[in-house]
């Protein structure tokens, strides 16, 4: 690196007082982290409830789960075994505290939320390979930013990209609603963002050269020398592995994706040509975990439902898994005495 880079890159110690829980002020920070952690998860939470995206973009500048997620980072780049024990530790704790407070929250709902009423949940249940490469380079960004002084403003940007603490809401809320499988999506999607981000972060450190020369903490010369230090090539490959097995089920998930949007493209051409020639408008054709739901609006009488499914199968559709909801509808003028 020539001296222009090195200018505006973060020392290591300014990088480790980022985004590390160290003395002398970790009691502070700790503090500091559960309540914006929590008070972001109400504010998450009530966003999802209300189906408010401005909402839940204010949870995520205010959450500050990526800290901990970028110290696990750091720990595994410099061989700090301590912060790097310190930081999964608190990951999985503000995470498990995250979905707990969302399903609390979800107590006090009268009705059900979950995808199939509510857009916020809908995105954040079916994750697939999109949300991963949106977080691979929101990652990027990330890591960047902590590394130069001169692109740090872009963290809250960052914050609101990578979404964190608003699919862990979800996960609470869905799984209070015993939507189980949408609670899973929900933690799935958090756990690809964790492992873009951890991937990215490595190798965007390693493109930089941040660690490179200095000692493993606990090897001679190294900050608390005398604990045994991190295998960097190990919890790198580790965090590696991590991201090719949630690869998988996003994969399957874009494949199945793929396939549904194809299948609802040749419903949709059949359907439209059908309510049309009736008189009715086509309103939706949806995919959801029970199958296909096409969705119709017109005058009285109803259309023939036998004349669409002769006509999807002639189209070579199966219509085993295909419901039909038709919404009659009328004016009526309510004009004079």
């Amino acid at each position: 690196m020539d001296n222009d880079a090195t200018s505006i890159r973060n020392s290591v110690a300014s990088m480790r007082d980022a985004v590390l829980f160290e003395p002398p002020e970790r009691r502070q920070r700790l503090d500091r982290f559960w309540i914006l952690l929590i008070l972001s998860t109400i504010i998450a939470s009530a966003g999802v409830v209300a189906d408010s995206t401005a909402t839940v973009i204010g949870a995520m500048i205010v959450a500050p789960m990526l800290l901990p997620i970028q110290g696990i980072m750091l720990s595994t780049v410099l061989g700090d075994r301590t912060n790097l024990i310190r930081s999964i530790a608190l990951v999985i704790a503000g995470a498990a505290a995250s979905v707990t407070i969302g399903y609390l929250i979800g107590l006090s709902v009268a009705s059900e939320v979950v995808a199939a009423n509510n857009s916020q949940v809908a995105s954040r249940v079916n994750p697939d390979l999109m949300d991963l490469l949106a977080a691979l380079g929101t990652g990027v960004v990330g890591s960047i930013a902590l590394i130069r002084r001169d692109i740090s403003d872009t963290l809250p940007g960052v914050a609101i990209a990578i979404s964190l603490v608003p699919p862990l809401a979800v996960a609470g809320l869905t799984l209070e609603s015993g939507a189980y499988s949408q609670s899973l999506g929900a933690l799935l999607l958090f756990t690809t963002n964790v492992a873009a981000i951890l991937v990215t972060g490595i190798a965007v450190m390693a493109f930089y050269g941040v660690g490179r020369g200095l000692p493993a903490v606990g090897q001679a010369g190294g900050k608390q020398a005398g604990g045994k230090p991190v295998n960097r090539r190990h919890a790198t490959l580790a965090i590696v592995a991590m991201l090719l097995i949630v690869g998988i089920p996003l994969t399957l998930s874009s494949i199945s994706n793929s396939r549904n949007a194809l299948e609802e493209s040749a419903i949709q051409s059949v359907a439209e040509t059908w309510a049309e020639s009736g008189g009715w408008d086509l309103l939706q054709v949806n995919t959801g975990l029970d199958g296909v739901t096409v969705r119709a609006t017109g005058p009285l009488p109803l259309p023939d439902a036998a004349s669409l499914k002769k006509m999807l199968r002639a189209a070579g559709i199966d219509t085993s898994n295909i419901d039909l909801e038709l919404v009659p509808s009328y004016k009526e003028n309510l004009e004079g005495p």
